[in-house]
Parts: structure tokens; sequence; C-alpha cells
């Protein structure tokens, strides 16, 4: 199977891209499932053994080569662990300010702040200091210019009058005396850390400096910003330290594009940017900012940026973007080295940013990120000016680096539709290039909005009341072991070889001594549970009838134990089953007093099978659900906890005791083959989502068939499991962690490694506040259970997980299963909404029928051919632009993300090879021309005679508009830019004069403006806000278009957009459609919002229904008029179900009779 919308030929040349040596997809084959404990590949003479639970033992020869592939996979972890946190923080780096504008934002108060609230949490103390160090001019050369590197130095000599010249050459900086000589430390500071990091004396980092450096080009300042730090580091990491692969994440709310511009044709290096943007209207202004940016020629995919197109954005919307994006393609990179330019200007507050991110939400983002490089990361500062936010900023990701938990998201929620959007677009435009991001071939359905129960999208961008400042407990230890020998007397007295053996315990505790992992834990003792604990999850008949097990004889055991599935019961079983449940509530006891953050019970028998009233596949009492209940009677009220089930088989028992409970989410990983596997039926399937109040709050993911590996369940986790948890947001993570899904089991036949267990444990992590809880359940190869509990325990001590190399990209079935459960679940989870959703109607937002294709000028882009006499700032940011872009496009670009008609899937828009159309005015349409401005070359003037200004206004910037996602078709090219800084850089007035002089389509015929305003009128949407001649098409009857033709228009709504959830029901007063404007009172052409049912009048009257949504962030709106639905988030007219109960009522207001047609 392949991917949407991706060949044969495209998944081949991306395999043989980032992994020549990787095997070929391997659809998952189903087995014939049996009862618990049958080997995989039998015949038919074990059917009574079978029946009984019974295995083979391992032959010597297949043990031996289990511990030779558990070799092969550097699961030695007897190495030594680095530990400590590097940090570089030197009262130097104050001794610059702006000498002419005391009101500066980037000054050195920042610093200030954050070193107050440093000492105030005591982190200073528990940080390695490391004495900043200037960078040499070598080094700096390996990101910037000789020429320019000179001409920085010669500042140190100037006076005020002659910096403030040189300064305003540039774009949004200032200069003083001591600029250079900071900069050269600031840069020198993030080299110190990469030495120590990549030298082994240290885990992590952070650079606490300034100036920030990621906007600093090959020769250019820019954005406060006069050297590239991160880009530098990455750089010097290269060249003396042999590293061949750097991630660099960059969080700032500006764009870093002069870190993009330096590596965008360079394949070792992975650029991440999520950063504000506004369709351009947000400093830098460049289109090279957008998603449609991935890199060129050996770079090309190697470029990601997740443009925010609104203000407000919050943590669930950064970690959206981290799980769908970010991770997955790290992963398949497999960084040597993350380096973050750290800008805290995202903050709640920051008056640039304009953003809602929390200081906690910076934790968890840098949490995520020290599952990567094993641990090897490195937090350069960049902006953030509100100094309390800053200071929290920095202070919460400090923490992090330091292995303190991650604070619990106050408001988690889900990703706004803005985010949806964004997302949806940059996973398109990276698909072809990252085997990770290629989705099951099954197209997913888009039917989930028209449910009536669907949850409805918040009102607008949350905004917290104050920013929330979050806690960091004391705690006396890091990880709790309980253990008790007593266990072991629980087996089989006629089979020494039943898988369920007492060695399983045994040998898990004597490889965690080995290890010294023990010794790392606080040891708690076991003790039995109580009746009353036990009776929370298990009728009192069911333990009294275990309990009266303990003084049967062997015949009597036998048949009670054969009157359940896959039991075998001995004396001593009640009491090993009260001790390994009593275990798992001392260990909840321990976390929740904060005795403990986190904790493993190595216990058995195993629980999760174990039903309120039966026995079942080696479990008698379910641990797990017992634990989760004690948790809550400690706590006192109804704790929202997560169980998490990774055992290879479904855990029947959890999921019956909690299906109609809302406060406990279950989610399970197990192998289903259809119903045919153990414990069989259709309990594990992905329909199976609980019922009353706990529907959807049962999870199932459901495998079928062998060889499911760290892919796989990695895919699950960025997919669907994390999505799901931080939208649940629970105060407390249980784990059934079965390792029968480990490679080399004999039941479970997948290919998990201790490293992928390591890397699933790191990530749950971050939940919680870190509480999390793993309990023993399955796992019957005694080699692979103890390598897999130590990779995990040594997670929860903090250590930062092992390299994991993914030998190939997710099974084809296995991505099947995980998109039928985000099928299932997108319903209860807006989380899950993010995920791509195919247009299978094809793009189009207007059509006619034409014999050539017009593709209309943007109207308010003309004014782009020219260079402003000035600086434009952008009002919000304090910024202008620093680059005098244009773009030039090439034939096989098709698709556009200009102000243009968006066409189907079949057609595209070309230009003759060698010509381009700059961005024309109505009169100047030209047939099939394609736009500059479609990729961004920078040109900069550098050592400009003092008074020249070199910071231009990027050509069309302020106007790009982003493709909705449902244009987003799998047959389109995003668009790449050729090398920043590679091309012959280009005068301001040399630019206008080509601008000007381009041959444009002699075949177009020029129309009068009135003439296409009107036009233009007929067809554009009466409340939007931009003037677009964008839902235009020319239907021509000959082979020229001429003034007295007939026109042909046909307004085709989108069947679908991501913003449907933003519709709230309609209220119970119903509607009105003689309702006046509330803000001017007219009666003409009003329109009704759709989420708060407001009436305003459209842009033709005076336009307040546009303000509205301007400031409420509202994207759908009705007409009374004409009862057609707007999208302002799409720039498009949307029909779909979900719209249909609210047009059938104002159709019934305005004529008295239901719409004749409601399909």
């Amino acid at each position: 199977m392949t991917s949407t919308g991706q060949d044969s030929t495209t998944t081949r040349q991306r395999r043989s891209r980032h992994n020549p040596h990787s095997p070929p997809h391997d659809s998952s084959v189903t087995s014939r499932g049996v009862k618990k404990g049958a080997l995989l590949h039998s015949s038919p003479s074990l059917a009574e053994l079978k029946k009984k639970g019974r295995m083979k033992k391992l032959s010597q020869a297949a043990e031996q080569d289990l511990v030779v592939g558990l070799k092969e996979l550097d699961v030695n972890l007897e190495a030594k662990t680095l530990s400590g946190t590097g940090l570089v923080f030197d009262e130097q780096l104050n001794e610059f300010h702006c000498l002419w504008d005391d009101s500066f934002p980037e000054g050195p108060e920042r610093l200030h702040a954050i070193k107050e609230q440093l000492i105030q949490e005591g982190l200073l103390d528990r940080c390695v200091s490391f004495q900043a160090r200037f960078a040499e001019k070598e080094e700096l050369m390996l990101v910037h210019s000789l020429e320019y590197i000179d001409l920085m130095e010669t500042t140190q000599y100037m006076n005020e009058g002659e910096l403030r010249i040189l300064a305003d050459t540039y774009d949004s900086v200032y200069l003083h005396p001591n600029s250079y000589t900071c900069a050269c430390l600031a840069s020198g500071s993030v080299l110190r850390l990469v030495d120590a990091v990549l030298g082994n004396e240290i885990r992590n980092g952070m650079a606490i400096i300034r100036p920030p450096g990621h906007h600093a080009q090959h020769s250019l300042m820019d954005g406060y910003c006069m050297f590239n730090h991160v880009a530098v580091a990455a750089r010097y990491a290269q060249k003396k330290h042999a590293i061949q692969r750097v991630l660099i994440v960059d969080w700032d709310v500006h764009h870093g594009h002069g870190t993009q511009f330096t590596f965008d044709q360079d394949p070792s290096v992975l650029y991440f940017s999520i950063h504000r943007y506004e369709q351009g209207r947000f400093w830098p202004h460049l289109k090279a900012s957008n998603w449609s940016t991935i890199g060129f020629g050996r770079g090309q995919g190697y470029t990601m940026n997740v443009p925010w197109n609104q203000v407000g954005m919050r943590d669930a919307d950064y970690i959206a973007a981290f799980l769908y994006l970010l991770l997955p393609v790290a992963l398949e990179f497999q960084p040597q080295l993350v380096l973050v330019a750290a800008g805290f200007d995202a903050l709640q507050g920051d008056p640039k940013g304009e953003m809602a991110a929390t200081p906690a939400g910076f934790a968890q983002l840098t949490h995520l990120l020290m599952g990567l490089a094993g641990g090897k990361l490195i937090l350069s500062l960049e902006g953030g000016y509100n100094l309390r936010s800053l200071a929290k900023g920095v202070s919460a990701s400090l923490h992090t680096l330091l292995g303190d938990p991650c604070p619990t998201l106050e408001s988690p929620g889900a990703p706004c539709p803005s985010a949806q959007a964004s997302l949806s677009c940059a996973l398109e435009a990276l698909e072809p290039f990252w085997e990770v991001l290629v989705r099951s071939a099954e197209t997913l359905e888009e039917d989930f909005l028209e449910e009536e129960n669907v949850e409805k999208e918040e009102e607008g961008p949350w905004q917290p009341p104050a920013l929330p400042i979050p806690m960091w407990p004391v705690l006396q230890a890091r990880t709790g072991l309980v253990y008790d020998q007593r266990m072991m007397g629980h087996y089989n007295l006629w089979d020494n070889h039943h898988p369920e053996m007492p060695q399983r315990v045994f040998r898990i505790m004597r490889r965690l001594e080995e290890l010294g992992l023990a010794g790392r834990c606080l040891t708690l003792p076991a003790r039995p549970a109580t009746d009353a604990e036990l009776l929370t999850c298990h009728s009192a008949e069911y333990v009294g009838r275990l309990r009266a097990t303990a003084k049967m004889k062997t015949r009597e055991l036998h048949r009670e134990g054969s009157s359940f599935d896959s039991i075998y019961i001995c004396p001593d079983t009640f009491a090993c089953a009260q001790l390994a449940t009593g275990a798992a509530c001392r260990l909840v006891e321990a976390v929740l007093a904060g005795e403990v953050l986190n904790g493993t019970a190595v216990v058995r028998p195993p629980g999760h099978h174990a039903e309120r009233d039966a026995a079942c596949g080696f479990c008698f009492f379910n641990s797990v659900a017992v634990a989760a209940r004690h948790a809550q009677a400690v706590s006192g009220h109804a704790l929202r906890i997560l169980i998490v089930d990774w055992d290879v088989h479904h855990g029947n028992g959890t999921q019956h005791i909690f299906e109609q409970d809302p406060s406990v989410l279950y989610i399970s990983l197990h192998r289903y083959d259809h119903g045919t596997f153990f414990p069989m039926g259709d309990e594990g399937a992905s329909s199976q989502i609980g019922r009353a109040t706990g529907t959807g709050f049962t999870v199932n993911v459901a495998w079928n068939g062998p060889r499911v590996g760290d892919a796989d369940y990695l895919a699950a986790w960025h997919r669907l499991v994390l999505p799901i948890a931080y939208e649940f947001n629970p105060e407390l993570v249980l784990v059934s962690a079965g390792f029968d899904a480990a490679r080399g089991d004999p039941l479970g036949g997948c290919q998990v490694s201790p490293e992928g267990y390591a890397h699933l444990t790191h990530l749950l992590m971050g939940l919680a506040n870190g509480r999390i809880i793993l309990i023993l359940e399955g796992g019957y190869n005694l080699t692979s259970i103890s390598e897999s509990m130590a990779a995990c325990t040594r997670s929860l001590l903090g250590d930062p997980p092992p390299l994991l190399t993914l030998s190939r990209p997710p099974l084809s079935g296995a991505l099947a299963s995980i998109t039928e459960t985000i099928q299932v679940h997108r319903r209860y989870w807006r989380s899950l909404r993010a995920m791509k959703v195919e247009d299978k109607e094809g793009p189009s937002s207007s059509k006619s029928i034409p014999k050539k294709l017009t593709q209309p000028a943007n109207r308010g882009s003309a004014v782009g051919m020219t260079a402003p006499d000035g600086n434009i700032l952008d009002a919000d940011a304090g910024k202008a632009t620093s680059a005098s872009s244009m773009e030039v496009a090439t034939p096989d670009q098709a698709k556009s993300e200009t102000a243009v008609v968006e066409l189907s899937q079949d057609q595209t828009s070309e230009a003759p090879p060698g010509e381009a159309t700059a961005d024309q005015t109505p009169s100047e349409a030209a047939t099939g021309g394609a736009t500059l401005d479609q990729t961004i070359v920078e040109s900069a003037t550098v050592g400009a005679t003092p008074g020249q200004t070199t910071s231009e206004e990027a050509v069309g910037g302020a106007a790009v508009i982003q493709t909705p996602p449902a244009l987003c078709t799998d047959n389109q090219t995003p668009p790449a830019s050729p090398a920043q800084g590679a091309t012959a850089q280009i005068a301001p007035s040399k630019l206008t004069e080509n601008l000007r002089t381009l041959d444009l389509n002699s075949e177009a015929q020029e129309a009068p403006e009135s003439q296409m305003a009107e036009e233009e009128g007929l067809l554009g949407e009466a409340a939007r806000g931009q003037d677009r001649d964008d839902s235009v098409l020319i239907q021509s009857f000959g082979d020229h278009a001429n003034a007295d033709q007939v026109m042909f228009y046909a307004v085709t709504p989108l069947p679908w957009c991501p913003h449907l959830v933003a519709v709230r029901p309609i209220p119970e007063s119903g509607l009105d459609v003689t309702q006046p404007c509330q803000d001017c009172g007219t009666l003409q052409e009003n329109w009704v919002c759709l989420s708060c049912y407001q009436v305003h009048c459209g842009r033709y009257v005076s336009a307040h229904m546009l303000q509205h949504h301007e400031v409420s962030g509202h994207p759908l709106v009705l007409s009374y008029v004409d009862l057609s639905t707007w999208c302002y988030n799409c720039e498009a007219y949307v029909h779909h179900q979900a719209l249909l109960d609210v047009k059938n009522i104002a159709h019934q207001n305005k004529f008295g009779e239901n719409m004749p047609h409601s399909h």
C-alpha cells in the first residue's frame, strides 16, 4: 500500500533519499489469533497446550540470537550517563544599549530580569557555569562574510552620529560602540556550550545572551541581530566536532529568515520555525516565511515553516506543531545535535508577539526536544520583550533542562482551526520528502463534523486572565521502585515452562541492580491490597472465590483454573495477586504524596485482562484499575487518570471497568488481527469507544498483524496518543507496561526495541506534572523484558532516551490502524482534527468553463512593483522588512499561493518557458502567467553609503494570502526559493525598472478598470475584507479575450473547511433575517456570525461584519440576502451538511417554508 496521493515512484524516491538501505514497506500480515500463550508458529497437535496457556521454551540458539540482536540495538545501558546542565550568563553582555532611544525594546533590562528570576528560584547554583568567550573571526566566517565582519568591527570606533547613520541603512537595529564585542561574546557563548555538550562535559545547556541572532544574514544586520549565533554554532559543530546532522528549532515569534537563508540548500541542517506570519503582514513580511518554502536543491524538504496566521496562539497550537510535524521528521532525520533559537516573545503578555503561550508550554516544548539527539540540546536566547514573561519562560525551560517535571498546562485544549490549517498545509508540502509523514492509503472521511454532538470550537483565541505561573514540586526522590520476591510464589504446578513464569520479575530486578538503576530509585515496600481496594473493581463474590483457592488441593486448583480462560492457579496465587495489586497502590500513594515523582512496579501476576468477576489471560486482580480507583480515593475527587496499555494483548478487563467513566481515559495499542488475536472477539476493535458518559474515553489502536515496531508505535504516539492525552490533561498517568510487543517475544511477534520503549516513556513524562507509574503486565522473553524495563526506568530517572534509529517507516497496515482510530475519535477529540483531510472534490472557490485560464492579479499588490521610499514599519512588531524581495516562477511550479484564482486538481497555471508576469493590475491581466511573488530573492546592499537605506518592502509581501488547507492537493508542488544570497544583488531602482519592463502576455486584452471592479463585485463576497480578483474566470469564445464577449460565472463553494467547528448551536430565540446591523442600523445586506450570532452589515455597506471578524476571529458568516455562507479564513464560500440547520431556519424565517433541497 502507498500513501494517499503518492505513487510507487514517489515512495521509492523518498526511501532511497533518506534511508537507501531500508526494506520495502511491509504490509502487516494477519495471522489467526489463538488462546493467550500459544506459539505463533504452531501445529494442530498443540491445540490442548494452547487451551492451557502453555508454550515451548525458546531454544538456546534462538535465545542467543536475541541477545546478539539486542546488543546490535545499542542497549548497553551500562554506559555512563551524562548529567549536568551548562549555563552561560555574562554581565558583559549588558554593556550596550540604544544611545538615541531609551525605549528600544532590546535592552540590558532583559538579562537583568532573567538573572533575578533564576536567583529567586535557585537555578543558577544548580547549573554548571561556563565562562563566555569571544567568537573568532574564522568562526564567524563560517556564516558571515569577512567584509561584513570587518565593517561591524569598525563600529567600535564610531561616534553616535556615525553609528546611527550606519544603523539606519539596516532594518530595525541600533549600534553601540560595544555592540560588536557583545555580539562576538554572544556567539562565542553558544560555541562554548557546543564544545561542552559534544565533549561530554554536560548533557545540555542554555546561553542567556544578547543581542539576538537569528535574523542576521550573510552580510546583513537585521531585526536587532548582528551575528547569527545558532547558524555559526551549527557550522562550528560540523567543522570541529564532525557532526553530520544538526536540527535547528526556532520558536521565536518572528521568523528566523537569516538562519533559513543560511541552510536552505543544505540537507545536513534541518531547520524548523514556528512563527507569527498573518499572511505576510507580520515582520519580516517575507513569502519565504510561509509553509510553502521548504528549501531547494539538495536542501528541499529540510526547511519547515509553520506560520501562525492569527494572534493569541496557545500552548496547544505549539505542541500540535511539534507532535504532528517536528518530532516525526526529526526522528527520521536523526540529528546528532539540537540547537534552539529560543525566543520567548510568543509568551502571554509580550507586546510584540501578542500570543498566548505560557511558561509551562515552553517547558513542554523543551521536554519534547530532550528526547532527540541523545539529549544533546542547547538553547540560545533570542527575543522576548515582556520582562516578567521572558524571565518566567527562561526559568521554565531551564527547569526542564535540569530534569524537573513539566508543569501541568492550565488549559491545554486542542489546536485552533487556524493552527490546524497551517499544519495541514505544512504537512502537505513536506510529505513528499519524509517517509514518516506518509498518511494511510485509506482517505479519511470528512463526515466527522456532521454529527450533532461534535464538540464546538471555542470562540476566538483563548486568552488566560493572567500569565500562569508554573509550580515546581520539591521531591525527596525521583523514582520509586516496588518489588517483592514473594510474588514468585505464583507458578504453574503442571508446566515449568509456562510463559508467565516467576523468573520474569526476578530477571528484571537483577538487571536493574546490575545497571545500578535500582540503587538510584527509592525502594518502597510492597503490601497486599485491602479488600476495600479490591472491591472498587471486583465483586465480593469473585474476591471470595479467589481467596478460597489458597486452601484447595491440586486437583481442585486445576479444575478451578480450567473454568477461566488461559489461567493456572496454585495455592499462593491469591496472595501473589493481592500483593501485586497492593504494590501498585503503594506506589500511587508515594507519587500523590510527593514522596517520589514517578515509579515502576515490578509485579506479577499481571492484571489488565482481569474482569470484575473473572480471571483471564494470566490475570487475577486488575492492578492498574485498582490503582486508578485508589488514586481517586486518596485524592478525594475524580482525579483525571490516563491509562496507556502498550501490552501486545488488549486489556479487556481495564476497558470494561472504565468504559462508562469519563474521568479515566483508557488508550490501548495491541495486536487485534481482525479479532483473532487473544483475547479475541471485537472488544479490542477501534469501534469500541466506551459507553454512556464514558463515550470517547476508550481508545483502541488495533494492529492487524505482526512485526509492528518502533516506527509504528511512535507514529501512533505523535498522531493519536499524545494529542488526545494533552487535550485530556491528566493528573496521573498509569501505564500497563507489558513488554510482549518487544523484539524477540514468543507471543507478540512484534519488534519494539528497548530504545523504543524508552522514547515512549519519555514522551508520556511530559503529562500530569511528571506523575507517571509503570506497572508490569506481560512480556515473556526474559532478556527482552529485562532490557525494556531497564530502558523505561532510565527514562523515569531523567536520563535522556538513547539514540533511536528507525530502520523503516511505519508499516502501511499500522498506518491504516492508526487512521481508523483517528477517524472514529475525531468527533470526540478536537486535537485529532489537525490531521490532513483530503479534498475529494478538488479545490475551487469559483469556476467557469474557460478555453484559456486567466489569472487575475491582486488588486492591492501593484504598489509592490516599486520600492518604497523608506522603511515600512509593522506597527505591532516595531520592525520593518529587510529585503527587497521578488519571486521568479518556473513553468513547473503548479501551486500558487498569491491572490489568484485557485485551480482544481487537474488544472495548472503555467507560464511559457522563460516568461513570468509581475503582480498585475486588472488592466494588465495575462492569461496563464506565473506571478513574480512565488519565491523570494534577497536583495541587500552591504556597506551602503551613509543615509542610503537597504531595507525595502518585500514585493507583495504584505498581501500574501495562504492557500486554505482544502486547496493543498497532492498533485501540486509548493514553490521553492532560489538561494538567498547566492543570486546577484539587485538595486531597488533596477528592480523597479525590471518590473516595469516585463513583457506581459500580449494575448491578454486590457479591460477597463471599472468593468473589472464591477465583475469583481458580482462574484466578490460582500462581507470580506480584501479587494481580490480571485473568483473571476473569463470565458473566451475565440483565441483572444474581447471586451464585448459574454462572461459566464459559476461559484462553487468548498465542500468542507477546517473552520466548521466554529459553528455554534442556533440560539433558542432562532434567527430574524430582518434584524438590522447592530452597529449602524442598516437593513441592507446584513450577515449573521455563526459563532456568536451577532448581525452586522457587509463590506459594501459599512463593513461592520468584517470589523467583527477582525476583532473576534470568528470565521463563518451567513448572508441574510441569499443564505450563502462565507469563511473569512479560507476566503471562500462553504456548503456543508453542518450548515444546513442554520440555513434552513433562516430560510423558514425569510420565506415561511423549509428549504426545497436540504442536501
